[in-house]
């Protein structure tokens, strides 16, 4: 082969490889989306994608073992649907009632999350102080609006 060819080859194969380790790398930007209810519906179909949903916090229901580190506790959305949610990583510092959670992870029994990422946003910064109606689909408009000038 010519010195040109093997170098042409060699810079191929190294991009390819690059290009590999940054989309498996990067698990966030090739999930799904999903509302709490769309997931409970079909989370049979979700078992091998990364997911991302947000619930509100069942406050009774957090269990936290520091030793362990894992943080086990519910969401539930508006209407009625509840997903028990494990989480072996730091608990979050405003983890209380109420609270909007985001979770990335993976859908495993029937019910059960396996979340890789929780974070947590106060509901009345976007909804004001009426959590029973939060409607997810108000909050993304209100994230996607530009800043309003002062």
């Amino acid at each position: 082969m010519k010195k040109n060819t093997m170098v042409l080859l060699g810079g191929f194969i190294i991009a390819g490889a690059i290009i590999f380790l940054l989309m498996a790398a990067t698990p966030g930007s090739s999930g799904i989306e999903l509302t709490l209810k769309e997931l409970s519906a079909t989370q049979d179909q979700h078992k091998d994608d990364f997911v991302t949903f947000e619930g509100l916090l069942i406050e009774k229901s957090i269990k936290w073992n520091p030793d362990k580190i894992e943080l086990k506790f519910d969401v539930k959305d508006n209407d009625g649907n509840i997903m028990h949610v494990i989480h072996n990583g730091p608990k979050p510092d405003n983890f209380s009632e109420g609270v909007i959670t985001i979770l990335q992870g993976s859908p495993t029994t029937k019910d059960t999350f396996k979340a890789e990422t929780v974070k947590t946003r106060c509901p009345s910064k976007y909804e004001g102080k009426d959590r029973e109606n939060y409607d997810p689909e108000t909050h993304k408009e209100k994230l996607n609006q530009p800043p309003k000038e002062k």
